[in-house]
């Protein structure tokens, strides 16, 4: 660990939320004891309800009352700690004060957003700002989007120690079993209300090379799309669009950009979600794709958005223990190369995705900025999971029970 310069090592801002509380959970029962550990929050009535509920081992971790719409706070919080975490969503609604606090001070931050006009924003505005500073400002830590992000670069490893050329058409297919946080379905409200009236964010939504670190510099390159219709994957297993496809081909192609495009400057890379196998997956994966595009025009229109309201769980809300328990995911990406060869990657673990399996995510991503350092990648920056913390965070979710591996098909 790095000398002490800073009151705390880490800091989850966020931390009476209901993800928030499950990462501090992770963080309780897998943090060195010797770690310094603040949770942050705008109450500190809850958060002492939350610490209340956490393992012994939190009970004497700092309390720091902090709110996005007060920038002296976030200043201060930013400066007190080496890391901080942040679970605050909708991001586009209070994240960029908690980026740019962390860049000016020179404090590695992480999230788990996939709102890609806030990664943007964030990019253009803080970039530059951390470079400086040495800042390692890294989003999407959850499952928007580590297992795509490392999947990659897993792949791209293999291919890379083969010799076998670089890659050109990769396909992730998504299983899983859990449900989605009311948070995310806040979010998807504010990046869908934000295109419908802005015509910059509709461009950004439909540029799938939008989180480029250099656009002018991308490939002609075609895209698949975001959110096509249903498909068949190589297995046989039918396939829908996958509502998180945006977000995560995304971040791959900006991971795949500031390694100076080493992927391959000709990777087609693109995201859907297996439904089943035979006349009865076919069923599923119509229904899948017809019923994403209705959900997204009814979330964006208010009068049904209200209704929607009504039935959809609320941010701060989220399944039992039992049912978090009892989720899955596992994402299966199989690549061609410049070569012919082809290879496959698959990333899995036990776990709701975007609840439980997220904690583990996001707790090894803070534990990984806080106490590995040396050991990562050198960048500083607005970076992704692969180019901020590669391997390192691929190894700890190995020893965290998560599966990553790669093999070589042909």
């Amino acid at each position: 660990m790095e000398a002490p310069a800073r009151d705390y090592d880490l800091v989850l801002f966020g931390a009476t939320g209901f993800v928030g509380e499950l990462i501090a959970g992770y963080l309780a029962d897998h943090a060195p004891p010797d770690l310094r550990v603040g949770l942050a929050g705008r109450s500190r009535v809850k958060l002492e309800a939350v610490r209340s509920r956490l393992p012994v081992a939190a009970h004497d971790w700092a309390l720091i009352e902090a709110d996005s719409d007060h920038p002296d706070s976030l200043a201060a919080l930013a400066a007190g700690t080496r890391v901080l975490f942040t679970a605050v969503g909708p991001y586009a609604k209070y994240g960029l004060p908690v980026v740019e606090a962390c860049a000016r001070a020179g404090t590695h931050y992480g999230d788990l957003t996939g709102e890609v006009s806030f990664l943007r924003e964030a990019i253009d505005r803080c970039d530059a700002l951390a470079r400086t500073t040495g800042a390692r400002i890294v989003h999407a830590c959850g499952y928007d989007s580590v297992p795509s992000d490392l999947a990659v670069l897993l792949l791209h490893q293999a291919v890379e120690a083969d010799g076998a050329g670089g890659l050109t058409e990769v396909r992730l297919v998504a299983r899983a079993k859990g449900g989605f946080s009311g948070g995310t379905i806040e979010s998807m409200r504010g990046q869908l209300e934000g295109m419908r009236s802005d015509p910059v964010l509709r461009s950004l939504a439909g540029d799938p090379y939008s989180l480029s670190p250099d656009r002018t510099a991308e490939p002609e390159t075609r895209q698949p799309a975001d959110l096509g219709w249903v498909g068949r994957a190589e297995d046989g297993l039918r396939t829908a669009p996958f509502i998180m496809a945006s977000a995560n081909t995304r971040i791959v192609r900006r991971s795949n950009a500031l390694q100076g495009w080493a992927y391959g400057r000709s990777l087609r890379y693109g995201e859907v979600m297996g439904m089943g196998r035979g006349p009865a997956g076919a069923v599923i994966a119509g229904a899948t794709a017809l019923g994403l595009r209705m959900f997204g025009a009814a979330l964006a229109l208010p009068p049904t958005r209200k209704l929607l309201d009504r039935v959809l769980p609320s941010p701060g809300a989220g399944p039992s223990e039992a049912a978090r328990r009892s989720g899955w995911f596992r994402s299966q990406v199989t690549a061609s190369t410049e070569s012919g060869r082809r290879y496959r990657a698959v990333a899995a673990g036990p776990g709701d995705p975007g609840y439980a399996a997220t904690a583990v995510m996001a707790g090894e991503t803070a534990l990984s900025l806080a106490l590995d350092g040396d050991r990562l990648p050198p960048a500083a920056g607005s970076l992704t999971p692969a180019t901020a913390l590669g391997d390192v965070l691929v190894n700890r979710l190995r020893a965290a029970g998560h599966t990553y591996e790669v093999n070589a098909l042909t």
